[in-house]
């Protein structure tokens, strides 16, 4: 795990909001802030990332796989504060069992208009962790990095508006949009991935939308 923290420290030092992202925010309006928590722990099977599922009944984007995080509060100092604030509330995660490693540049959803920054941190501490509030996460899931990587559970899919991305399927979750296209970027600039078709193109899932 030490090898794999020291090159997230290394690597994100470098890391700009055009390597993880190909949308840009318009420079001439404000966008609302958020942020989420990539939680890396470990485990048996090795380095691990932490998923929440949204459940089917919430406003918006039901039924998605994400990290823990929400929108920015007015009382969070900053956006460390609003990702262990979110985690806290929607897995019971302890923050004092967190440390942050780094903060990445702000990536701007067209989707949603929000800006969000992703706040990197080591789980030194793991304990367990569960849907919070059962009304808004349905499902938590720590992922090895290893089965993240894996090429036989790598695709892109194809949203009925068009949108083509990359997407993971793991453990009988999808994830793909912004938190898909994250993922694939830091698997690569942390030199984690490896060689996979993108090619094979899938219709989501409804269920994912």
């Amino acid at each position: 795990m030490k090898t794999l923290l020291d090159l997230v420290v290394n690597k994100s030092s470098e890391i700009s909001a055009m390597d993880l992202s190909r949308f840009q925010a318009p420079t001439n309006k404000e966008f609302r802030q958020s942020a989420v928590l990539l939680l890396f722990g470990h485990s048996d099977d090795g380095p691990d990332l932490t998923f929440i599922q949204r459940s089917s009944s919430v406003r918006n984007h039901p039924g998605q796989v994400g990290f823990p995080g929400g929108m920015q509060e007015p009382e969070d100092e900053n956006e460390i504060a609003t990702a262990l604030r979110e985690a806290s509330e929607e897995i019971a995660l302890n923050p004092e069992s967190v440390e942050v490693i780094t903060v990445l540049p702000k990536l701007f959803v067209p989707v949603s208009q929000f800006e969000v920054t992703p706040v990197v941190a080591h789980w030194h501490t793991p304990h367990e962790v569960y849907p919070n509030d059962i009304s808004e996460i349905a499902r938590v899931e720590r992922i090895p990095v290893a089965e993240l990587a894996d090429p036989s559970n790598r695709m892109s899919v194809r949203h009925s508006s068009g949108f083509v991305g990359p997407a993971f399927d793991v453990r009988n979750f999808v994830i793909w949009g912004f938190t898909g296209g994250l993922l694939d970027s830091l698997l690569s600039i942390y030199e984690l991935d490896q060689e996979w078709d993108a090619e094979k193109v899938v219709d989501l899932d409804p269920r994912y939308s």
